[in-house]
């Protein structure tokens, strides 16, 4: 028989697992680009969560206008590539640089020639797809 707690852990390596697989899909859905989920953790309000996340960007990969259900901070470790956010000049980030992506505001990117790596912290709402197109 399942207990309460038993069931609580269950729902819940259940629940990571299907949010890992959705940012494993969307990132298939874009050919070039892997984002892998390092840590997750709860808040910092109610109905959101904070991503912990590494994001690999092929040599000359495009990766298509989306969104984000909350806010997107990177660092970028290694590379560059050209950043377009709806609203403001299409600029060029390079290692050593960081940007923020408001909340729902549609944005892309065109690499290099040269792979990129970035470091991203998304505080997003709980529940729903951590990218989605624009």
């Amino acid at each position: 028989m399942l207990t309460r707690r038993g069931f609580a852990t269950c729902a819940l390596c259940a629940a990571t697992g299907l949010a890992a697989a959705a940012a494993q899909a969307q990132s298939a859905a874009t050919p070039g680009l892997k984002r892998s989920i390092l840590q997750r953790t709860d808040g910092p309000a109610p109905g959101y969560e904070t991503l912990v996340v590494a994001i690999e960007i092929e040599p000359g990969a495009v990766v298509a206008r989306h969104t984000h259900p909350g806010v997107e901070s990177s660092y970028v470790i290694e590379g560059e590539t050209e950043l377009s956010v709806e609203g403001q000049a299409t600029r060029t980030v390079s290692a050593g640089q960081s940007f923020q992506i408001p909340t729902g505001v549609p944005h892309s990117a065109k690499n290099s020639d040269k792979p990129a790596r970035l470091a991203a912290v998304y505080v997003v709402e709980k529940g729903k797809p951590l990218a989605s197109p624009a």
